[in-house]
């Protein structure tokens, strides 16, 4: 014959009673935490496997430019050249800007200039070390150091022709901690010489391409 079960009594019932709510509570508890561990569990993964995030992409960049070429008041003091700059204003695809761009260059000819350089009328003049700083609208700014590059002057044309390789160096607002490789390619043509008949200001126009590596989603186009 079987026993029917029986409910406890007194002391031991009480403290079933009580400790039912208790297990219920703890319950749900339990699982009130377990899905924001599920949560950080899956973001933990995602760095773990190393995603990029969603804030920064590459920009390719095409800029065009137009401003002036003269010496420079600074003078980086480097032997057997002189310190030059361009002062340019343009717009493309980072947005507007504004560059100054600080450089030595050779005092005298390249005895090797590059293949585009080496016509009879042709003088090639290197630039050495330099620097220079995009402003853009929105008021970051975009850090570049000179690679390499140079100047093929044609006397026949009274122009030259300038082709810098330009390392991104960083920067402030959007532009904190970008990198990248930009070619800067210009056209100056003279407008003032000296006493001496030696050239010192230059009209200057040309585009900036190449590409920008960590510009935050969004401030691309026009810096917005």
């Amino acid at each position: 014959m079987n026993a029917k079960p029986t409910r406890p009594n007194g002391h031991e019932g009480d403290t079933m009673e009580r400790l039912t709510p208790i297990g219920t509570a703890a319950t749900a508890l339990f699982r009130s935490v377990r899905e924001p561990m599920k949560h950080l569990a899956t973001v933990a993964m995602i760095l773990t496997l190393g995603v990029a995030p969603a804030y920064a992409q590459d920009e390719s960049v095409k800029m065009t430019f137009w401003g002036n070429g003269a010496a420079s008041p600074i003078n980086l003091q480097y032997p057997n050249t002189s310190t030059i700059e361009e002062n340019v204003a343009g717009k493309g695809a980072l947005g507007s800007f504004t560059f100054r761009n600080v450089t030595a260059a050779a005092n005298s000819p390249s005895s090797q200039p590059p293949s585009t350089c080496s016509g009879a009328t042709d003088l090639y003049f290197l630039r050495l070390v330099g620097a220079g700083i995009f402003t853009f609208q929105d008021g970051s700014l975009l850090n570049v150091k000179l690679i390499q590059g140079g100047d093929c002057i044609d006397l026949v044309a009274n122009e030259g022709h300038c082709t810098l390789t330009l390392q991104v160096a960083g920067g402030t607002g959007r532009f904190q901690g970008a990198s990248g490789v930009l070619t800067y390619t210009e056209t100056a043509v003279l407008v003032l010489a000296d006493y001496f008949k030696n050239p010192v200001f230059f009209d200057e126009t040309g585009q900036i391409t190449g590409t920008v590596y960590g510009v935050p989603i969004g401030y691309g186009q026009n810096g917005q």
